[in-house]
């Protein structure tokens, strides 16, 4: 019988952001890696990022509020999105989530008198697929684009 072959952890870390759709935090990795030491599956991820960022590579790793995904660096990620499939999103919403993307933190109202009452709804798919969050103040909403806006789209954090 032939004996396993030893698993290199940093690599399967690497296997697991290249696999998941979705950002990975390292309590994530650590249930999918076995690893018990959250530290450790960090110091492992700091050196798959200073491996990406010394090879002349497409890929980097990249951290968004404490999750970590595989992405493509620019240019190449503008020139390959075409290639991304997502999801079906209407014209008049993503000119709304455009808009909040550069405005982070603008009220729901303000958007009705740019854009008119199909804001409604376009704010109601945007938050169906988890782009934007909304709160109350006043009469109406403080809108911002979210976590995954920013993992969906490779957009930094906010500043």
């Amino acid at each position: 019988m032939a004996e396993e072959a030893q698993i290199d952890y940093k690599r399967l870390i690497e296997a697991a952001l290249f696999m998941s759709p979705n950002a990975l935090s390292a309590q994530d990795l650590s249930g999918i890696t076995g690893i018990k030491s959250v530290g450790h599956i960090e110091q492992m991820l700091n050196e798959l990022k200073a491996e990406y960022d010394s090879r002349d590579t497409s890929l980097e790793i990249i951290e968004i509020d404490r999750k970590y995904m595989l992405s493509l660096r620019e240019p190449y990620a503008s020139r390959m999105s075409s290639l991304a499939s997502g999801p079906d999103i209407t014209k008049g919403a993503l000119k709304v989530l455009a808009y909040v993307s550069q405005n982070d933190n603008t009220m729901q109202s303000y958007l009705v008198k740019v854009f008119g009452t199909s804001t409604y709804d376009h704010m109601k798919e945007l938050m169906e697929h988890g782009f934007v969050e909304r709160r109350k103040q006043g009469r109406s909403w403080r809108i911002n684009v979210t976590n995954k806006f920013r993992e969906y789209f490779n957009a930094p954090p906010a500043s």
